[in-house]
């Protein structure tokens, strides 16, 4: 069995008049997150991760931001071409570690629900998808709530 391992980073700015999805999810919050799909940098930072893992270069090369077809897109369909992709290179997801940087909303008990909700996309068991959430203790753009970011850390494998 060859396994390799991926790392992922988004970061998107908060704003008002959109939705918050994370994970998947839409959240309850005052603002959501600006970008050319629904911006959800937890998604986004996992599938840097699984292509990255798998030597297919960046979300942004497959999906770019400047191409009318991916305008407002569900990011969870991003996630599953995504897979999609990785599946070209006979690779399948093993396991995925992430953290979303958030000062609110508070995401602790809707953890559960973007597990689910991923693994779901991936094909894998919700154990295979850990999600945490943390704050910059009000430090930088994140403590500011100017923005979201997550980081995603992948183990991709084939027999």
């Amino acid at each position: 069995m060859k396994i390799r391992v991926g790392f992922g980073y988004d970061v998107h700015k908060l704003v008002e008049g959109r939705e918050l999805w994370l994970g998947g999810i839409r959240l309850p919050h005052e603002k959501g997150l600006l970008g050319h799909s629904d911006a959800d940098v937890l998604i986004h930072a996992i599938c840097d991760a699984l292509l990255g893992a798998a030597n297919m270069r960046d979300i942004g090369y497959h999906f770019p931001d400047t191409a009318e077809e991916f305008k407002g897109i569900d990011s969870k369909v991003l996630l599953k071409k995504t897979v999609e992709l990785i599946a070209l290179k006979d690779y399948r997801v093993g396991n995925v570690d992430a953290t979303v940087c958030a000062e609110r909303p508070k995401l602790k008990e809707r953890i559960p629900d973007m597990q689910r909700a991923l693994a779901a996309l991936m094909g894998v068991d919700a154990d295979d998808v850990s999600v945490k959430a943390t704050t910059t203790e009000k430090l930088g753009f994140t403590g500011r709530e100017e923005g979201i970011s997550a980081y995603a850390t992948v183990l991709i494998e084939k027999d």
